[in-house]
């Protein structure tokens, strides 16, 4: 069975474990991190050279970076629809993920952790706002590609690229502040809370 280590309150661990919910694979979870288990610890140290959440252990092998780990398990398991063979039509999903973990992430960190997390190290109003505008600035973005594409984030279907940006978007409607009205951005989130993986690891699965 798999073994998942990071603890659930990380959009990165929730990524895994949303992609072994669209899988159906079985898994177990081992906290590390956050209000658990310190990575620090030795014992994590041994499991991922950068010490950092999540981690995956299969067959005794160990994965880490959340979208490396999506990407694995979708190859892993053969899901051409989730994350496609053809060279071309990978790439038009990987582009997505690559920019999500590199541009869009940074977008919403000081607002998330200062308005939602309450960190008290992100309080400065005007990098809040700051903040709050590149996140909308990112997520109009994806509203202008959804509203071309007319259903997902890389086409017309599903694929491993709406399970990184989907838990982002979660994260914007969690921001307790005035969102511009995106109407692309609404329907894709109606179009995700179909899915059971995202009810359990986004919708429901807190922020």
């Amino acid at each position: 069975m798999l073994k998942i280590y990071g603890q659930p309150k990380s959009i990165n661990v929730r990524k895994v474990l949303w992609t072994c919910a669209e899988l159906g694979l079985p898994f177990e979870r081992v906290d590390w991190g956050g209000d658990t288990r310190p990575v620090t610890d030795p014992a994590f140290q041994r499991l991922t050279p950068v010490g950092m959440i999540p981690v995956l252990e299969d067959a005794g092998q160990m994965f880490w970076e959340s979208n490396s780990i999506v990407r694995y398990l979708a190859a892993r398991e053969g899901r051409r629809d989730l994350l496609p063979g053809a060279p071309a039509e990978r790439a038009h999903v990987e582009k997505w993920m690559d920019w999500q973990v590199s541009d869009f992430n940074n977008t919403w960190r000081y607002v998330f952790l200062g308005l939602v997390r309450r960190n008290p190290n992100f309080q400065d109003p005007a990098q809040i706002a700051r903040s709050w505008d590149g996140f909308c600035s990112a997520v109009r973005v994806i509203d202008r590609e959804l509203a071309r594409t007319g259903a997902h984030v890389a086409g017309p279907h599903f694929t491993c690229a709406d399970i990184v940006i989907g838990l982002s978007i979660h994260r914007w409607k969690s921001i307790p502040l005035e969102r511009p009205d995106l109407p692309a951005i609404e329907r894709y989130y109606d179009r995700l809370c179909e899915r059971e993986g995202f009810r359990t690891y986004g919708r429901d699965g807190g922020v």
